[in-house]
This record gives C-alpha cells, structure tokens and sequence, in this order.
C-alpha cells in the first residue's frame, strides 16, 4: 500500500507539471466517455417517450387496417370494395368475445376555415366508443349524442392543436367552422394528448361517422380506413387478434394461409418495430463513441511512451536508488489509468451539461443513471489500463546503467 501511494503521488506530480499535455490527451476520453453517457441517456429518454406515446393511443389497444391482396392473381387495392366497412366493425363487436369496444376511423385533412383564420386540420369521422377507445377526455363542453349521431348532424369537437390554428386564445365553444361548403358548431374541446410517433394528437376535428361521410368525404359502402379496437385485458390482446382475424376472413371469404385485405397491429407491435430503429440508432452512435475512445486510448499510449523518452534519466536515477521494476511499471500504469480517469470524470460532467440542454430542447426527460455513469468510470479505467501497460512495460524495462546515461 506504501509502495501504490507512492506510485500515486509520484504520477499526480508527473500529470500536474504537464497541465496542457494532460488536458489534451484525456480530450479524447473526454469526448468518448461524454457520448457513450449522452447516447446512454438519450437512449432511456427515448425509450420512455415512445412508451408513453403508444400507452397514450388508448388501453390494450388494436388497429386493423385495410391493406391490398391477391385475389385471383388480381392485385386488389386498399380502397377497393375489399376494404374495411362499418359491417366489419359490427361483426367484431358482436362475435369476439375478448374485445371490450370497437370504433370505426375515418379521416381527411381538407381546409378548415373560422371567422378567425384557416388551416389543413385532420377532419375525423367516428362512432362514439371512439373516445373511450382512444381515451379522449373533453375539456369543455360535451361529446356528440346518439341521436346526432343517427341524424348527422352538423356538430364536432375541436382539439388544442386545431383550436390555437383556427381561435387563437378565444373560446371556440358554441363557434363554427366551415369545411367545404358545409359549418359544423363546435360543441366540445378536447383534453390535449400530445404528440404520438406518427401525428399531432391535438391537431383534429371529431365528429360523427355520418356526418363525416355525407358532409365532408362520402365513401361507397360505409368503408372505413381503420377500426379499433380495445381488448378486455392485456391478457385477452391475443386472444382478440385470433378472433379478429378469423371474423375478417369469414366476412371477406379469404381462406387461412391466404394473403388478407386487412391487418391486425396491436400496441406492442409498435413498440417492438420503434424499439428496433431505436436499438439501430443506439449502436451506431455507440460505435462512433467507442472510435472516438480507441482514439484517445491511443493518444494515450503515445503521449505515455513520449513521457517515457522524456523522462528516461528520472527513471534511471530512481532505479539506481533502489526502486523496482515493478515499481517503475505500477508508476506509470497508474499515471496512465490516472489521466483517463479525470478524462472519463470531466467527461461525465460534460455529458451532464449535453443532458440539461437536450433535455430542455427536445422537451423529455433524459435519466442519467447510476449505471451508466459506473459504466463511464469503469471504461477510464479499463482504457487507461490497456494503453498504460506498453508505456509502463518499456519504462520497467530500461537498463539503468543506459538511462543514467541519457541526456
């Protein structure tokens, strides 16, 4: 333990008389430690991001989409008379037994106009289980009722998005918006949601399916571009994809082994495919961190065998006084593991700064977390450990008779 503190107070001198060299040197740990811990964090933001932006589609939640197939060696489209219907979502409702509600989805993006302003807002077309499905909450106001729904009525909800666009800061309450020729009264607000991976959830109009259909686009044959779906349970999400699929197939006379007209996504699936691009992302950025960490582990090495060559009388009078090899090589291994260690400390610190500022521009919450910052000072020390030992091993090998003589 003498012989170690030594060795420390020894290398510590060494680093504190060469202040420049050693702030340049453990620059490149610097930089490689910063992004392995930056990378690290913004991987777990990430991940909690996409998490509750998914959580936030609704609960046990499946989508079905229409999607073009084969039939008869024929290429059938999306949009054909093979797509989605209002029967498809009735058949659902009525003969799966593990689905809780199911909701019909129609949307077009169409000028909207107020007494105010205009813009292009998503105009959505819906049953009302729509808003249990998606766990939309109104704000102020009410949803549309059964019997506006039955007679079409003119009436929608607005989102937070499509408010601040079309009435600024004033309550659109009891107001109208116009899309084509029709105005419809807005009767309700929505509770914001936020942004989802693939859209602005504020950003929309709701109103009912018949209305949207009669008022805004009219489709043949009640089509729909998506239905969806809420499972009894997370357990039951399974069980109701079998039975949705197999319900489609009957309706739509498609054999099993067949290619659909239709397919069945759940929330996890999303999750999974978003989690997949994520981890791609997570390891090229880890790649270019540890390039950046074999790099300054090299300038390690070379500046330590710099150090050796400068310092090769000090080691001969040291050895000449009775230190031991063994000695020699712990002092600059040690000087060596010392230098990537402060590098790997500021680094942590820097990475720290990256977090406060990503985190306040991108608007998540990024977690530094004790394993990553362990993971940072294990990897200083390991760098240090692995580029030290050649410096070291030649500085323990030197003749001493040779390095006294060294000018």
């Amino acid at each position: 333990m003498k012989s170690f503190a030594s060795a420390v107070r020894i290398a510590l001198a060494a680093l504190t008389r060469s202040k420049g060299r050693s702030l340049l040197t453990g620059l490149g740990i610097l930089i490689g430690i910063a992004a392995v811990v930056v990378v690290t964090a913004l991987g777990t933001g990430a991940r909690e991001r996409i998490g509750d932006q998914i959580e936030s589609l609704g609960s046990n939640l499946l989508f079905v989409f229409g999607q073009g197939s084969q039939r008869s060696g024929v290429r059938v489209r999306a949009g054909s008379n093979f797509g989605l219907t209002d029967d498809d979502a009735l058949a659902i409702r009525r003969e799966a037994s593990a689905v809780a509600k199911v909701a019909v989805y129609a949307e077009v993006k169409p000028q909207v106009s107020s007494e105010y302003g205009n813009a292009k807002i998503a105009v959505v077309g819906v049953e009302q289980d729509y808003f249990e499905v998606r766990n939309y909450k109104v704000d102020e106001g009410r949803t549309f009722t059964p019997t506006e729904e039955r007679y079409k009525s003119k009436v929608c909800l607005i989102g937070l998005t499509a408010q601040q666009k079309l009435f600024g800061n004033t309550d659109p309450i009891g107001s109208y918006v116009r899309i084509g020729k029709y105005p419809f009264r807005i009767i309700g607000t929505l509770q914001p949601k936020g942004q989802s991976q693939f859209e602005d959830q504020d950003d929309r109009i709701i109103m009912p399916i018949g209305s949207w259909r009669a008022r805004v686009m009219p489709t043949l044959g009640n089509r729909v571009q998506l239905i969806m779906v809420t499972a009894k349970s997370p357990a039951h999400i399974p069980e109701a994809e079998r039975q949705i699929d197999a319900i489609l197939r009957q309706i739509h006379q498609i054999a099993d082994g067949d290619p659909a007209d239709f397919q069945v996504r759940t929330q996890a699936e999303f999750r999974e495919s978003q989690e997949a691009i994520l981890g791609i992302l997570t390891a090229l950025f880890m790649a270019v961190a540890g390039i950046a960490l074999l790099v300054g582990g090299v300038g390690v090495m070379n500046i330590m065998l710099v150090s050796v060559t400068e310092r090769t009388r000090e080691i001969g009078i040291r050895m000449a006084i009775g230190a031991k090899r063994r000695d020699i090589q712990l002092q600059f291994l040690i000087e060596a593991i010392l230098l990537t260690l402060f590098g790997g400390l500021f680094g942590i610190g820097f990475a720290v700064g990256v977090i406060a500022i990503l985190t306040h521009t991108l608007e998540w919450t990024m977690r530094l977390s004790f394993e990553a910052v362990a993971a940072a000072i294990a990897t200083s020390l390991v760098v240090g450990m692995v580029f030290g030992f050649l410096p070291a091993q030649r500085a323990s090998r030197l003749d001493p008779i040779e390095a006294l003589r060294h000018e």
